[in-house]
């Protein structure tokens, strides 16, 4: 357990709201979804986000916003906060910026969100490089029951790639980089130099200043293409100094961590090569295709 620090923060989680998503429950083509296939829910991955809330509460020891979010009770007061944020949002979709205090208050600020399909936000598997930016190529290693679900994905986003460049100065890894709080100068600060205003499609990667290895996105996890698979960098279970890379606990990271979609890797900032082909996710826009631009 950790001291509370001095200045006051909240923890907080940005989970997509969005009525298609309740059409996923029972649907076979979607079963691999998780959460969202075993009940009618129009919340993004809304039990992943309540795991890592009560991660973070337990670090700093909070034990009032640990009881708030603990157990089946916790994810019901969640959802119920979010309903009554949305109940004039006519369906979506909307980021929903949850936030838990050290008192065990629950908030909930709601905003609009894009557009994506649901092989957006549930792809069956990341497609290795070339599939994305090639309507005519159907070559690859998975199940051909997925296909069409990522013919799906390439004609939402294959023209038009994330931009994704690599922060120009390093960045220290820290409870406020692994855990999602309101403490977020560090990354305000990479995509105030990268030139990121609003919510265009770039992100900006930063860079462990210890190990010069990739941590994390500005606002996604971040996916490189790696020995013939997909990889991103590593995050243990719970903070450490010298652990992992430094990045963030990630929802949609967990999810294809565990669905096989890609493994744990260290990737050095100077192995990236202009113009070679990544994925990225966060809880609010599902899964996204990008391109480095060291230019």
């Amino acid at each position: 357990m950790t001291a509370p620090d001095s200045s006051a923060f909240q923890l907080f989680s940005s989970v997509r709201y969005d009525a298609a998503l309740r059409s996923v429950a029972g649907n076979v083509e979607l079963k691999h979804a998780g959460w969202n296939y075993s009940r009618s829910s129009p919340f993004y991955m809304l039990d992943f986000h309540r795991d890592r809330l009560l991660r973070a509460a337990t670090h700093w020891g909070w034990e009032a916003a640990v009881a708030a979010v603990s157990g089946d009770e916790g994810l019901q007061r969640l959802g119920e906060v979010l309903e009554q944020a949305v109940v004039n949002e006519n369906g979506g979709p909307n980021r929903c910026r949850i936030t838990l205090s050290q008192d065990g208050q629950i908030g909930c600020e709601v905003s609009g969100a894009t557009a994506t399909p649901l092989a957006g936000l549930f792809p069956p598997e990341l497609p290795a490089p070339g599939f994305m930016s090639d309507s005519n190529n159907t070559s690859r290693d998975g199940s051909e029951d997925a296909l069409p679900l990522l013919q799906q994905l390439r004609l939402a986003m294959g023209q038009t790639p994330y931009e994704v460049t690599v922060d120009v100065d390093k960045t220290s890894s820290s409870p406020y980089t692994h855990y999602k709080t309101t403490r977020r100068q560090m990354y305000d600060a990479a995509r105030m130099r990268a030139g990121i205003t609003g919510p265009e499609r770039k992100e900006v990667l930063l860079v462990n200043s210890d190990s010069g290895v990739i941590m994390d996105g500005s606002i996604s996890t971040v996916y490189f293409w790696r020995n013939g698979r997909w990889v991103t960098p590593p995050v243990p279970p719970k903070y450490g100094k010298e652990s992992g890379s430094g990045g963030l606990d990630g929802t949609t990271r967990r999810w294809a961590l565990e669905r096989k979609l890609a493994v744990e890797e260290e990737v050095k900032a100077d192995s990236l090569q202009h113009g070679e082909e990544c994925w990225l996710s966060n809880g609010v826009r599902g899964y996204l295709f990008g391109k480095i631009n060291l230019q």
